[in-house]
């Protein structure tokens, strides 16, 4: 049975892509078949290839299932700013309903785990009536948490969540990524937040200096959501 988890963070420099690739990695080590997908980014480059988005390309390349790079990102804005903008900006428009068809068509692909990466924080604007997170509702996908630690980000953690749980979702993890290597009282922060958020924490990223998925998925632990080796 595949395991899906949708992937939000505290902000948009939280550190999403760097946790996702870090439990793609370490859920391949347990043999797991696994697919990674961002389905909306806004800031890609036309290398010759079309439009193509770095955060996107980690993904693909760390997943042990292949897709095609629009299977991983359908919808790709050239300008990074928030997505409506972006897709304002080039006359189109986005719908929750269509992207979530393009990630369940992705996610047909046989697989063990999968990730689903958001763009941004959760309330993040896909049009004048609809919000990003509309797309793990959709999806029915429990929500892991990538909480960016730095001053902050405690309420930014708390008020995030209870979005998540207001929106009908449940918070099944959540992971510590220090973005601010010089923040005071880390640990005091983190168990603040292990008292506050009804979620496992699945591991302390520290901050490092040129971070790779093999080494994020060494500070994480899966088996608090369910992944365990094959």
């Amino acid at each position: 049975m595949k395991q899906t988890f949708f992937i939000t963070g505290t902000d948009t420099d939280a550190g999403k892509t760097l946790v996702s690739a870090g439990m793609l990695h370490h859920a391949n080590e347990l043999g797991l078949r696994t697919i990674g997908l961002k389905p909306v980014a806004a800031g890609c480059e036309d290398r010759g290839e079309g439009l193509r988005n770095s955060d996107a390309e980690i993904l693909l390349q760390t997943a042990s299932v292949k897709l095609a790079y629009q299977q991983v990102n359908p919808v790709a804005l050239a300008e990074p700013m928030a997505p409506h903008v972006a897709a304002q900006r080039e006359g189109r428009s986005l719908s929750a309903d269509r992207i979530a068809a393009y990630c369940r068509g992705a996610l047909m692909q046989p697989a063990d785990f999968a990730l689903v990466e958001g763009a941004g924080g959760w309330r993040v604007p896909l049009s004048s009536r609809e919000m990003l997170s509309r797309i793990p509702q959709l999806m029915e996908l429990p929500v892991i948490l990538v909480v960016g630690m730095k001053l902050g980000c405690i309420s930014h953690a708390l008020l995030t969540a209870e979005a998540i749980s207001r929106d009908g979702l449940q918070l099944a993890g959540w992971v510590a990524n220090v973005v601010d290597p010089e923040m005071a009282v880390l640990q005091e922060n983190i168990d603040t937040l292990k008292g506050a958020l009804r979620a496992p924490l699945l591991g302390v990223v520290p901050h490092l200096e040129s971070p790779s998925a093999e080494q994020v998925a060494s500070h994480l632990d899966l088996g608090a959501i369910g992944v365990f080796k094959k």
